[in-house]
């Protein structure tokens, strides 16, 4: 009976310190992926480096299709005079 008991003691310290190095592993794990994300977005060639590049492009071609509208119409605008 001294034997259950000590089988028991052991097993328990056993599964408490394998519950501590699977928490420890996990921790780990999840620095890692922060790390990976936080190197991801904020990189040299980083999505949030992208995102803001992928704004001025779209702000400067909105620009040149309202200077090239504006032309068309003004060149339409001629044309009825002329006419």
């Amino acid at each position: 009976m001294n034997n259950r008991k000590k089988f028991k003691k052991g097993t328990a310290k056993n599964e408490k310190a394998i519950t501590l190095i699977a928490l420890i592993v996990s921790i780990i794990v999840l620095l890692i992926l922060a790390g990976v994300s936080i190197a991801v977005l904020t990189g040299e060639n980083g999505i949030l480096n992208r995102a803001t590049e992928a704004k001025k492009t779209d702000e400067e071609a909105e620009i040149m299709e309202k200077i090239r509208l504006a032309f068309l119409n003004a060149q339409n605008i001629i044309i009825c005079i002329v006419e």
